[in-house]
């Protein structure tokens, strides 16, 4: 690993940090994802896919995978709460499309500036640390933005699928485990989430 790398590595953590420290609900983890855990989460992407979302990118690990996935700049909405994050993707991706916004509202913004329906949104929020109602709001979101058959990724820290089961029921939704990675701190589990057919 080459002194630049893991300098980034380290400025990264130490910003994650913070960022924990300041809102361990909005953030949940105290380290970015590691190089695993983002292959396992875009794993299945790539150009053929059309436009994907990233929900709560943070530093960018996923979106560097995505992009090396071959997913094209202009295909790639990424959706940011944190101000300072939003400013250093902004630093770091200067031809993507960054916005700085809730995920509640990615259906709008989807529609706004994608070129066509996602097909994928890959999610780094942590749902499970959420109310239902806002998990429900994402969701719902989400599964009015993306194209039939669309799929949304999601990692959790837990060892249960990473949707509350009412909110599941409601909006018919589907998880299956797709991987597990014990390289990530904490380990992760991925989970491709779909809508049942009616």
């Amino acid at each position: 690993m080459s002194g630049s790398t893991q300098s980034l590595q380290a400025g990264d953590a130490a910003r994650f940090l913070r960022a924990w420290l300041a809102d361990p609900f909005a953030i949940a983890a105290v380290a970015p994802s590691g190089p695993t855990l983002a292959r396992l989460m875009t794993a299945g992407i790539g150009p053929e896919t059309g436009p994907v979302i990233e929900l709560g990118p943070g530093t960018g690990v996923f979106t560097r995978a995505l992009l090396s996935q071959g997913v094209a700049p202009e295909n790639l909405l990424l959706i940011e709460r944190s101000p300072s994050f939003t400013l250093l993707l902004r630093e770091r991706f200067p031809d993507l499309d960054i916005v700085c916004d809730l995920a509640q509202r990615l259906d709008h913004h989807a529609r706004a500036r994608l070129p066509g329906s996602p097909g994928a949104i890959v999610s780094g929020l942590p749902l499970l640390a959420m109310a239902r109602l806002a998990q429900q709001q994402i969701l719902a979101a989400a599964f009015s933005a993306l194209r039939p058959g669309g799929t949304f990724v999601q990692f959790t820290y837990g060892h249960v699928p990473p949707v509350d089961k009412a909110v599941a029921k409601g909006l018919r939704l589907r998880s299956d485990c797709i991987g597990r990675t014990f390289r990530n701190l904490p380990p992760a589990s991925v989970y491709s989430i779909r809508r049942i057919s009616a």
